[in-house]
């Protein structure tokens, strides 16, 4: 029994680290996919977004953004969705005790990052997040995006 429980969890966690690809965002929720047009449905397909396309679209195309932002624009509602990557920042640890981010200062400055105090060999390795990716939309349908390159 204690096998099939270790087994399990190391099966969960190796899954959730697997990225999602739009062929399994559209087996997921094949209702959504099914509303598509046609040309949308062959973008999605692909991980592309196209002008005019609905939510539902852009998050089969590209996945549940890490934040959404709500506003107004000459008396039409807006949203942006921000997708978010992380990249490695190394840090110069050596021997010794070392924090990051003291006193609340860090690279997204006052308040930022702090990870607490640790004894180091080496260099350390943070994850920090940067936005890769954005959308627009304007009443419900893409107006624009960008993509990091």
């Amino acid at each position: 029994m204690k096998k099939i429980a270790t087994v399990l969890m190391v099966a969960i966690v190796f899954s959730s680290c697997a990225p999602m690809t739009p062929q399994a965002r559209i087996a997921k929720s094949p209702e959504k996919f099914a509303t598509l047009s046609k040309k949308n449905q062959d973008l999605v397909q692909q991980g592309l977004i196209t002008r005019g396309m609905a939510p539902d679209a852009v998050e089969l195309a590209w996945g549940i953004p890490a934040q959404r932002f709500e506003g107004s624009k000459k008396s039409k509602s807006t949203e942006r969705w921000d997708y978010a990557g992380t990249r490695p920042v190394y840090l110069s640890g050596g021997a010794g005790i070392s924090g990051f981010g003291y006193n609340g200062y860090g690279p997204y400055g006052r308040g930022g990052y702090y990870s607490g105090y640790g004894f180091g060999l080496g260099p350390e390795v943070a994850y920090v997040p940067y936005r890769v990716a954005s959308v627009w939309f304007i009443d419900h349908r893409v107006d624009s995006w960008e993509q990091a390159r």
